[in-house]
């Protein structure tokens, strides 16, 4: 399918020149890897004036530590295959690199940017619930200036965000974790292995002290954290008769859809058995057991 509608294409060469043109042009919409927007302005469901390609700008295609050495940032370009690949990732946050090998097919994955994913705002998106569980930040940046939102407050709605008209995400920044102190899972499930889009996902971290981070994505308009089970777990061991009551707890937190790819009902029960198997993952892993990052848990 061909795209119809008519709009100007110009690739910036500075980030500067490129939140000129977004605050000039009130129809001009930034573009880093492509794979949300064009099958949209193909479908017609979005009409722009300028599409601004930002693959120019230097340093937005970068990994690195922040100065203060307390923070992992991805810069708004890096793509999917490019977390896989990254070294500080893989020793810093292997269940990023985790998460990364589920999005679609290795064409999407060397195009697809983390940043553009949180920005399409969809639901069944690979990288919501990591980035939950994470609490990243996201760094925004416009002729008026420079701000940091929390991941907690990023998503409005399926498809909306905070993001401003004129703003550009520059980077994702991620409060590094001890190594030695923390594991992690991330679970997807799909129709079958492949290019296919969530059902349900889920990020489990375990910390020290017995306490859990876990976020669920595509069981509710936005990612969600499931803060009362995390207070449910915390300082104590997982029993039986524990993950039951948290099972019952996750009918009132998650708020799943039935649409073409699955039921309401059959989502709601693959969230439970996903959170118990994540937790049976993170259990091992946090003792150095358990199967390697990246290795399905489903």
């Amino acid at each position: 399918m061909t795209i119809l509608s008519e709009f100007e294409y110009t690739r910036p060469k500075s980030l500067k020149e490129a939140l000129k043109i977004l605050a000039k042009e009130k129809g001009a919409i930034p573009l880093s890897g492509g794979t949300d927007i064009v099958p949209l302005l193909k479908d017609g469901r979005i009409v722009c004036t300028t599409i601004v390609d930002l693959k120019n700008i230097k340093r937005m295609d970068e990994i690195g530590l922040s100065r203060d050495k307390k923070y992992i940032v991805i810069g708004s370009l890096v793509t999917f295959s490019e977390l896989i690949k990254s070294k500080l990732i893989q020793k810093h946050f292997p269940v990023l690199m985790e998460m990364a090998k589920t999005v679609a097919s290795v064409a999407v994955r060397n195009r697809a940017t983390l940043a553009g994913n949180i920005c399409s705002a969809v639901p069944s998106m690979d990288s919501g619930s990591l980035l939950m569980a994470l609490e990243a930040n996201i760094h925004v940046e416009s002729l008026k200036g420079k701000r940091v939102v929390s991941i907690n407050k990023w998503f409005k709605a399926p498809r909306k965000t905070v993001l401003k008209r004129g703003e550009i995400v520059t980077s994702i920044s991620l409060p590094l974790i001890n190594k030695n102190k923390y594991a992690g899972a991330y679970l997807k499930l799909g129709r079958y292995q492949g290019e296919d889009l969530a059902q349900v996902s889920l990020t489990i971290l375990s910390l020290p002290e017995k306490s859990y981070r876990i976020a669920f994505g595509a069981v509710s308009p936005i990612p969600i954290r499931a803060s009362i089970i995390e207070k449910k777990f915390q300082g104590k061991d997982i029993t039986e008769e524990l993950l039951q009551e948290a099972k019952v707890c996750l009918e009132k937190i998650i708020s799943p859809i039935s649409d073409v790819r699955a039921s309401e009902e059959y989502r709601m029960h693959m969230a439970k058995v996903m959170m118990e198997r994540g937790l049976e993952v993170v259990k091992k892993r946090y003792h150095g057991e358990g199967p390697e990052y990246g290795v399905t848990h489903l």
